[in-house]
């Protein structure tokens, strides 16, 4: 069964600091339309021109959709700053040419006349260089995360307790292992007593076991190898080119863990179970992580 995590509130992330940034932009985008309403003409309705409004309107929804969501799934920092502010030129550019549609300015107003331009330009150069910290950024967290993900990833297959890949992103991984071809161990490990934690502590507690298993298996990965949560309490290490003693040291880390309770006075230690095999290319991936199944049960 997939867990299904609540939906969060919408919180957007503040912006260099600030979290109105969104009314100063929307006071900004006000002032642009002042500024046509005051020292441009109203052109007529007849020579309105309704492909380039509705076009130039969807455009300034989408930069608008585009800065929320940024601001909404992002942490605040120096990339959601540089993101944000591109965006926000991008956007103001994009009102101001909207606004162009519904006023002309006369020609002596030169500086007017370039504030589409200008704004688009300043937009690009703010996103571009965001785009640039981005990059540093997840290239940080790709290192961080080479265990988990082992060069793909998917977010729908995310483990929302362990953040770990779950069973089909394990399937997958072992299946483009198994075209790549080459030697691969697969190993299962599992807790004997979680649900006899479980009844003496309470579900949520053996939940903290399992989120803290995750990193007790990941200190002893080698890069290139995966960890996956496969089903339960049940984890799964696809090793490529695995010395034999790789196993059993995964085992002894899970077997070595005292497990802190939340109570806050209880310390406990758990037995570990182990099953490897090595990874057959032309077997059913799916067969192969049942028999491992079987042999810990």
């Amino acid at each position: 069964m997939k867990l299904v995590l609540p939906r969060p509130p919408l919180v957007l992330a503040p912006v260099a600091g600030s979290r109105h940034f969104g009314h100063a932009l929307l006071l900004a985008m006000a002032g642009i339309t002042w500024l046509f309403a005051y020292w441009a003409i109203a052109k007529p309705v007849a020579v309105w021109r309704w492909i380039d409004i509705v076009s130039e309107a969807a455009i300034v929804a989408m930069l608008g959709l585009w800065l929320v969501q940024l601001r909404a799934s992002r942490p605040a920092g120096r990339v959601t700053t540089w993101l944000c502010l591109g965006l926000s030129g991008m956007l103001m550019g994009g009102w101001a040419d909207l606004m162009d549609e519904f006023w002309k300015l006369p020609r002596e107003y030169t500086l007017l006349m370039g504030m589409e331009s200008t704004f688009h330009v300043i937009g690009m150069v703010g996103l571009t260089f965001g785009l640039h910290l981005w990059r540093q950024e997840q290239l940080a967290l790709n290192a961080l995360r080479t265990g988990r993900e082992r060069g793909y990833r998917e977010h729908a297959q995310i483990d929302g307790l362990t953040q770990l890949g779950d069973g089909a992103y394990l399937l997958d991984q072992i299946r483009l292992q198994q075209r790549a071809g080459g030697p691969a161990t697969l190993v299962m490990l599992g807790w004997q007593d979680l649900p006899a934690l479980a009844r003496g502590h309470g579900l949520a507690e053996a939940d903290r076991l399992l989120q803290a298993t995750g990193p007790l298996l990941l200190l002893q990965l080698r890069p290139g190898d995966l960890l996956c949560r496969y089903a339960a309490d049940r984890f799964v290490a696809l090793l490529p080119v695995a010395d034999a003693g790789l196993p059993g040291d995964l085992l002894a880390a899970l077997n070595a863990h005292v497990h802190p309770c939340a109570d806050g006075r209880t310390r406990t230690r758990l037995d570990a179970c182990l099953a490897s095999a090595e990874l057959h290319p032309s077997e059913d991936a799916e067969a192969q992580l049942l028999r491992l199944l079987e042999r810990l049960r």
